[in-house]
């Protein structure tokens, strides 16, 4: 497995505490990296400290839906650290049901949590990487925000609204050496699979040309070269580790 360097650099990895967020920290970790992980879960994130026991790890209990708990843990961060890796990985999927019985408030929570959360981390953090000329920033959005899937119209509607954000962000900083891109990864298994039906992880599936659920190392590789400094040139784009779903 390619080990990449990040020695003297700071992550922030939303979403930090389970899945996709910690091995993505475990391996900036490795590469020499300082990681702050958010969750909204404290003994999620007691346990991983506990797991991990590096000396370079810390952690946040932030809800990013929350502007000002996002503002005043940026700015504790900042008194010490730059921010030079930001990974907007933090979300939910909701329940699966159609559009028309869609519950409203739960509709606004998946957009408040994975639309507005990225939002609120990029606004906040995006100057400091400005006065440092230097960031690479990842949102993880989905497949769902590519295609679309039935049932899930909230998530499909909230990382849809990712890719935008991805696209016009890397665009205004694309005159410096900051770097923002999206993953549109397809299903893994992880927690948030949790959240939906059973019938609704099996549609999911079959719709996947390799035949099988994206593993961990597989995503956390991608993640990683985006982060690193080998990504010069890429940004304001969208790469897509579906096992062959989407075509474009």
């Amino acid at each position: 497995m390619h080990k990449f360097n990040f020695k003297d650099k700071t992550a922030v990895v939303t979403g930090g505490a389970q899945g996709f967020g910690l091995d993505i920290a475990k391996r900036f970790l490795d590469g020499g990296a300082k990681v702050f992980i958010w969750d909204i879960d404290e003994k999620l994130l007691i346990s991983a400290l506990d797991e991990i026991k590096n000396p370079n790890l810390n952690y946040n209990l932030v809800d990013i839906s929350n502007y000002t708990q996002v503002e005043t843990t940026v700015s504790k961060i900042l008194e010490t650290n730059n921010v030079d890796i930001l990974i907007n990985n933090a979300g939910i999927t909701g329940p699966t049901d159609p559009l028309w019985k869609y519950d409203i408030d739960m509709w606004n929570k998946i957009v408040q949590i994975n639309l507005m959360g990225t939002f609120n981390c990029c606004r906040l953090i995006v100057p400091n990487m400005i006065k440092n000329n230097y960031g690479r920033i990842i949102n993880v959005a989905s497949v769902a925000g590519k295609d679309g899937n039935a049932n899930a119209s909230a998530y499909s509607s909230a990382k849809a609204g990712v890719i935008g954000l991805t696209k016009a962000l890397g665009k205004e900083l694309a005159d410096k050496d900051i770097a923002v891109n999206a993953v549109t990864p397809a299903g893994a298994k992880t927690r948030i699979l949790d959240q939906m039906s059973k019938e609704h992880v099996q549609r999911m599936l079959s719709k996947v040309p390799r035949g099988r659920f994206l593993e961990i190392h597989e995503f956390t590789s991608l993640i990683c070269w985006l982060s690193s400094q080998e990504n010069t040139f890429s940004t304001a784009a969208v790469f897509d580790i579906s096992g062959g779903r989407s075509t474009y």
